[in-house]
């Protein structure tokens, strides 16, 4: 065994780990803003820190340009042996202290997952419950967006199928839903009730019916899933949903027979910062876990202490 002496004493050094993970949230993000948001820091903050590890180290870390940060030679170097430092610190915390999960999460879900999302979150919940869960709804490329700004910390994004980003956790058929005995889809103009304006399907949904010359009209766009809903069971519009989203007093068109086009499938995906905190990879396991296996009754982790 090597003890420290008064001759190699000075060889030693000690890194500072909070400074190396905001060093690595800038990098990823490319942006002290964005490392602020994912570090509930303030922009100031990162900077000194980022100041400060440079200093350390006797070198700059990035080369700081109008409207980007770009990694230097050295940063590029030290951000290869940072990641793993990070992760071999923060598995070896887990392992040997059992200490439970604290803080907030900012979750992101689009409206037609909130019911779906829910197993998971309660069992989240049920499991570390010193975690403060704030859930933020909206549609897919509004939370995409969020979780790339670092506004939200993991996030269910909905994208087709074959432009999938992420981690992918299953992927469903959109289909055509009407009300029970309803005629609408024999409409034309179609009658159509759209969840939001920027809602993941839209455009594929009405990319559809133009490439087949089917003429359409909103009858209402609501920002919500309940009145769009309402609209359907009245019988006054048709609409589009993901499989296992469809109510069960609501009813799916075959597109062959009701002679409307078939729609694309699509892939519920997974999105967290390459930065994640703990509690956003753990509630990420929660997620997995349910709806990819669509299970409602979830255990706790193993080897995770609650």
């Amino acid at each position: 065994m090597r003890f420290i002496t008064s001759h190699n004493a000075s060889m030693t050094r000690n890194l500072d780990l909070d400074l190396i993970r905001t060093f690595v949230a800038v990098a990823e993000s490319g942006s002290m803003t964005v490392a602020a948001n994912l570090l509930h820091m303030t922009q100031g903050a990162v900077s000194q820190q980022v100041k400060r590890l440079e200093n350390v180290l006797g070198c700059l870390l990035f080369v700081r340009k109008t409207r980007k940060l770009e990694l230097s030679r050295h940063g590029e170097q030290f951000l290869a042996k940072a990641r793993p430092l990070l992760r071999l610190n923060d598995e070896i915390w887990a392992d040997m202290t059992g200490q439970p999960l604290r803080g907030s999460l900012r979750v992101g879900v689009p409206y037609d997952l909130v019911t779906p999302l829910a197993p998971a979150m309660k069992a989240f919940a049920q499991a570390h419950p010193q975690v403060e869960i704030s859930l933020v709804c909206a549609a897919s490329p509004q939370l995409s967006e969020a979780v790339n700004s670092g506004r939200l910390d993991v996030s269910l994004v909905e994208y087709v199928a074959s432009e999938a980003e992420g981690e992918m956790v299953r992927i469903e058929p959109l289909v055509w839903v009407t009300g029970r005995g309803s005629t609408a889809w024999r409409k034309r103009p179609l009658p159509l009730s759209m969840v939001d304006e920027r809602c993941a399907f839209r455009p594929l949904v009405l990319g559809a019916l133009a490439n087949e010359g089917i003429a359409w009209r909103t009858v209402f766009e609501s920002g919500t899933i309940e009145a769009t809903a309402a609209t359907v069971r009245a019988g006054l519009a048709i609409t589009a949903w993901l499989a296992s989203t469809v109510p069960a007093d609501l009813e799916t068109l075959a597109p062959h027979t009701a002679g409307l086009p078939a729609l694309p499938p699509f892939a519920i995906c997974l999105r967290l910062p390459k930065t994640a905190q703990p509690a956003a990879q753990e509630f990420a396991y929660y997620v997995r876990e349910s709806m990819s296996n669509d299970t409602t009754i979830l255990r706790a982790r193993p080897g995770k202490i609650a």
